[in-house]
């Protein structure tokens, strides 16, 4: 049936796999053609659970700058579920951004989980991890902003999904924000507060997003070069995670800006018993942006072009504002980019499907799926 190819409830994968020692991949493919397809067919071969995923910045009501609305994305991953023949899969509003938390801010995003939820979302990332208060109180008063808002949100999300299962995600401390001091971190008090009043206001997170020292995108040295990602502190998660078991609390780590982390560093060193979602995003469109060089060079030295020339700054070499801002291009080039050859759908396609294979062995996932299958045959939520 075709109704099998839907995308399952997140929770189900979260419950389900939350005591297996594997990462679910969260795949964001800014950039559609050919990457979604390669990815769905590798979780198909790997039997893998697997999740896709938007944020609100590149999908949104007003369309986001991907030039795609939450509805757009829903269709195209729906669309390739079926075609490839993959059922084990949740669709996931990532990073759903409060940034202010004022009356106006909370109601506009309101609109935004509704579009989501009415364009079949089955997951949800409330971030209001920008939500701080500075002033030198206890955590929870410094956390109380944050918890406010997502508590809002939080219910808002249960009103508006009635008895559908749902997976939802929730963010303490920004991620790749920084000081005078390097990367502030999570620290395992702030993750343990900001669960506990949650739970205490009726929100219960399958997973939660915590600074610890990963940033988002592509990285580069002070000279401008590419670089991995290798600046996670798998301590500090460690003890994030441990601090939220010892208090009795459900909720796994979801890792963000895993782009450019070697994955020999995932295979051996994430704690694939504290780690339960990992995001992957920039990796794809780096795929899609290297192959039309090759197959569509007139498209792509526009596209070069055009995102050097809007977001060039002094000292910065081209080659590291293109690789932070070409995400950028995906809607202003949306409708050429949609209509590349069939040839160059293809080297994606394929590139996207071994690295894809490549992540899901890296995170230990393949043969995640019949698991979950069980457990919705169970009428598991």
């Amino acid at each position: 049936m075709e109704s099998d190819f839907l995308p399952k409830p997140g929770s189900a994968l979260f419950n389900r796999l939350k005591n297996e020692k594997c990462i679910i991949m969260a795949a964001n493919v800014r950039v559609i053609p050919g990457a979604m397809k390669g990815i769905f067919r590798a979780a198909k071969d790997a039997d893998a659970a697997i999740i896709f995923e938007i944020a609100r910045t590149e999908a949104n009501l007003e369309r986001g700058y991907t030039g795609m609305t939450p509805a757009d994305y829903a269709k195209a991953a729906v669309e390739t579920a079926k075609e490839v023949g993959h059922d084990i899969w949740a669709l996931h509003a990532d990073h759903i951004g409060v940034k202010k938390g004022t009356p106006e801010d909370i109601e506009e995003t309101k609109r935004l989980i509704a579009g989501q939820i009415d364009a079949g979302f089955t997951s949800f990332a409330i971030d209001a991890s920008h939500l701080y208060d500075f002033k030198g109180g206890d955590v929870r008063e410094e956390l109380m902003p944050n918890i406010k808002a997502t508590t809002e949100l939080g219910h808002f999300i249960q009103d508006r999904m009635g008895d559908r299962p749902f997976g939802l995600e929730v963010e303490v401390g920004e991620i790749g924000k920084t000081d005078e001091h390097g990367r502030v971190l999570t620290t395992p008090e702030e993750a343990v507060v900001f669960i506990t009043e949650l739970n205490k206001n009726g929100v219960f997170p399958n997973v939660i997003a915590i600074a610890n020292g990963s940033a988002h995108g592509n990285i580069y040295d002070e000279y401008g070069n590419p670089i991995p990602q290798v600046s996670i502190d798998i301590e500090r998660t460690k003890a994030v995670a441990k601090a939220l078991r010892d208090h009795g609390l459900d909720v796994r780590i979801a890792q963000h800006g895993i782009t450019g982390t070697p994955r020999e560093l995932i295979f051996r060193e994430f704690p694939k018993e504290d780690i339960l979602k990992g995001n992957v995003a920039t990796f794809w469109q780096n795929i899609v942006f290297d192959t039309l060089q090759f197959y569509e060079p007139e498209l792509y030295e526009r596209i070069w072009n055009w995102v050097v020339e809007t977001y060039r700054k002094p000292g910065k070499r081209d080659i590291e504002i293109f690789g932070k801002n070409a995400k950028r291009a995906a809607g202003q080039f949306y409708n050429e980019l949609q209509n590349i050859s069939e040839e160059a759908k293809q080297a994606i396609e394929a590139k996207a499907y071994a690295e894809a294979l490549i992540f899901l062995q890296a995170f230990e996932s393949y043969g995640t799926a019949p698991k979950v299958r069980e457990y919705i045959a169970e009428d598991g939520k």
